[in-house]
């Protein structure tokens, strides 16, 4: 653990308003350029990935002090975290770009002998990104590279809350491609709420699900197709047979990557009593092990966003308290820096909000059980999660939590590591998102599957169908439904 003194952040300035007018025109631009990008092969794609990655390699320095003077985010967590993810995400579709462009042939029933079909993807068309500020970096590359693999133009809105990381994901992409395929419009709400008056053929957003709604809302005015990658009350289920030691390495990592700031962070614990107090009592050391004992100079975590997160915050921790909670460590902040330190909670009321919304910070709430009925009471009672959490040394028991609950991904024995695994989807469930992300499946959240049946040249698969309708038509008819 390295410790240092953090200059203090003060709330920067958010991304300036980008004019009306001109985004009308890079709109306008887009839609003209659409058919051509369609068109694209496969190689001429894989050559815009291979750039993109160049240029994010090449300008790493930069991506990561961007994102250090918006989050103080230590730059080796902002380099696995946000700038391999993209590079990485780019490299997989690039060896998989062919196979997932090339049309799939699909069995012909006997009732469609002579006929030929296939299923052919092609661009949804012109794509909005409406992407957050706790990734600012990896959610608007990583995210984008779908949309380029699946043949589509595409326009990011970064958050404003992070205007230097914003700043560099304009320059990186500026150097890759022309603004009528990929440009990135800054500004605040008022820029969002007029780009989604447009009628894009797909929508990308991730955040809250109370902004979700009005996304979604947005996007049934034109029929336009949605991904949302929302949040929720991610739970981590500890049970009697889990490895203590490993579950509080994994956890103390998962929890306070980003300060917490993260949408499938464990954002409570679900532990049985038998084993609470050891879990408790290894966490705490863990976490000052790791950050000191004083987390605030430590290099190795990162500070709030903003002062109106921070006392939101800061608000979940008070009415936890004064509902009966303990701080078993933590609760030192600091607000001119906007610092919040790694704190764990025992002894939560269940109607704490710390219990009912999503804490998106470092508290950490820890509940004993009893029985499995409690667990899955808590968590069944709730919306369903984006991510939850089983740590068990018992192959029954981790079929019991999988069997009995719901989620949009899962991790056995470890958290936040399936978001990295190219060849699984990520994305939520209802409440938690719409929609699946990344590797194969991003692609195919940015493309039509174009149903193709070839016939024959002449007469039809259905001629004995055709009208007018005679006893030919009705024996046909009768076979088909009794043999087909």
């Amino acid at each position: 653990m390295e410790t240092a003194t953090a200059p203090a952040v003060k709330n920067i300035p958010i991304s300036p308003n980008t004019k009306l007018g001109e985004i009308f025109r890079i709109y306008d631009a887009q839609k003209k350029k659409a058919q051509n990008v369609k068109n694209s092969t496969a190689k001429e794609r894989k050559a815009k990935l291979k750039k993109l990655v160049a240029v994010v390699t090449e300008m790493r320095s930069k991506i990561e002090d961007a994102v250090y003077a918006d989050l103080q985010k230590p730059k080796v967590e902002t380099s696995y975290a946000e700038i391999y993810n993209t590079v990485s995400e780019c490299r997989h579709a690039i060896a998989n770009l062919d196979d997932w462009m090339a049309p799939h042939e699909v069995d012909t029933p006997l009732m469609f002998i002579g006929s030929s079909s296939k299923i052919v993807s092609e661009p949804k068309g012109t794509v909005l990104f409406l992407t957050p500020w706790n990734y600012p970096f990896q959610m608007p590359a990583q995210h984008l590279v779908a949309a380029i693999a699946a043949g589509c133009t595409a326009i990011i809105k970064p958050s404003e809350f992070t205007p230097h990381t914003s700043a560099i994901v304009k320059e990186v992409l500026g150097k890759v491609f022309a603004e009528n395929e990929v440009a990135v419009i800054e500004g605040d709400h008022t820029v969002s709420t007029e780009l989604l008056k447009l009628k894009f053929d797909h929508i990308h957003f991730t955040g809250s699900p109370a902004v979700g709604k009005v996304v979604m809302h947005a996007a049934a005015d034109h029929l336009t197709s949605v991904t949302l990658e929302l949040g929720g009350k991610s739970p981590v289920i500890i049970d009697e047979s889990a490895n203590i030691d490993a579950a509080v390495k994994k956890i103390t990592w998962g929890k306070l990557i980003n300060c917490g700031q993260t949408c499938i962070a464990p954002d409570y614990i679900l532990i049985h009593e038998s084993k609470k107090d050891e879990f408790v009592s290894k966490l705490v050391a863990n976490i000052k092990k790791v950050f000191g004992e004083d987390a605030q100079k430590s290099k190795d975590i990162s500070h709030i966003i903003n002062n109106r997160h921070f006392n939101r915050i800061k608000r979940l921790l008070e009415d936890a308290v004064n509902k009966g909670a303990k701080i078993e460590t933590g609760g030192q902040s600091d607000e001119t820096d906007n610092f919040f330190a790694p704190t764990i909670l025992t002894n939560v009321a269940l109607d704490s909000k710390v219990m009912e919304e999503e804490i998106f910070g470092p508290i950490l709430p820890v509940i004993a059980y009893k029985e499995e009925s409690e667990v899955l009471n808590i968590i069944n009672g709730k919306e369903k999660p984006l991510a939850l959490y089983i740590f068990s040394a018992k192959g029954s028991k981790q079929d019991f939590w999988l069997n009995n609950t719901t989620a949009g991904g899962t991790c056995i024995n470890d958290n936040l590591v399936h978001i990295s695994q190219p060849n699984l989807p990520f994305g939520g469930v209802n409440n938690s998102g719409i929609g699946k992300s990344f590797g194969h499946y991003g692609f195919k959240e940015f493309s039509n599957e174009r149903a193709v049946l070839k016939a024959l040249h002449s007469g039809s698969v259905v001629t004995p169908l055709w009208q007018p309708y005679g006893k030919l038509a009705k024996t046909v008819t009768d076979f088909m439904i009794k043999y087909m």
